[in-house]
């Protein structure tokens, strides 16, 4: 197993290394990787729907998908390019931050790759934390803010009152490092609670830009067999759709998280 830095902002690739066949020790190393990187990369993987799930279950329980999950792999979804029109994740976002427990991490796996384009943006939420002044950091550890899924459910045509919707602390505390991040994006998190719209407003655009300035940010350009899995507690990702359309088809599941602190 060797690694080299995907980016200075975040991402380790793992090179030389079969997924089907890890060690207790090296699972070890690779989970210290994934907290301290939030990126894990691992190129040419060969993997069917069982492997995949079976890697993906040394980090915990899988997220259950109510539909649209494979016939005899009911928690993995498949992932198609359907045109860039009927893409819906042209958005920075974590992942269904608006449940109360948001999944921990999220995992991709390539059986097909577009030539070029196609790629994956993330961003480190930790440095953007960071990257905040003192008094705004003071400001932000004392509040809250509303995730809702009322606009994917809109864009679904599902039931709006029925959309899932929880407040969480806009800065997260990471459940295994203790480290700060902020947490929140412009697809799910609707108000400061305890705000007014109007004084919400202003705050969450400057957060919004701030969160995803270039130099917190990283790209993972996807090539048939590549198997990443990346973490939801302090990552943005932006799925980019300039790949018109070429084949891009993915394998996705999530594992459980816990409830933001």
């Amino acid at each position: 197993m060797q690694t080299r830095l995907m980016s200075a902002p975040l991402g380790v690739v793992v090179d030389n290394l079969d997924v089907k066949k890890i060690s207790a020790s090296q699972f070890l190393e690779l989970n210290r990787l994934f907290c301290t990187h939030k990126v894990l990369v691992f190129p040419d993987q060969d993997l069917t729907p069982t492997d995949q799930q079976k890697f993906a279950e040394q980090w915990g329980e899988l997220v259950p998908f109510p539909y649209g999950g494979l016939q005899d792999h009911p928690n993995i979804i498949e992932l198609k390019n359907r045109g860039k029109k009927l893409d819906v994740n042209q958005h920075w976002h974590t992942d269904m931050s608006y449940q109360e427990a948001p999944p921990k991490l999220t995992m991709l796996y390539a059986l097909e790759a577009p030539d070029i384009g196609g790629s994956t943006a993330f961003a480190n939420q930790n440095l953007a934390y960071e990257g905040l002044s003192d008094g705004l950091r003071r400001i932000l550890e004392q509040e809250r803010a509303l995730h809702s899924a009322q606009d994917l459910a809109k864009l679904f045509g599902a039931n709006e009152k029925e959309a899932g919707q929880a407040e969480h602390p806009l800065v997260r505390t990471h459940d295994e490092t203790g480290d700060k991040a902020l947490y929140l994006c412009r697809a799910f998190t609707k108000q400061i609670c305890g705000w007014s719209t109007e004084e919400s407003k202003p705050m969450l655009e400057y957060l919004y830009g701030h969160s995803v300035r270039p130099e917190y940010q990283a790209r993972h350009e996807w090539r048939r067999g590549d198997l990443v899995m990346w973490d939801n507690r302090s990552l943005l990702h932006y799925a980019v759709h300039d790949h018109g359309d070429q084949p891009r088809l993915m394998h996705r599941l999530q594992i459980k998280g816990s409830k933001p602190k």
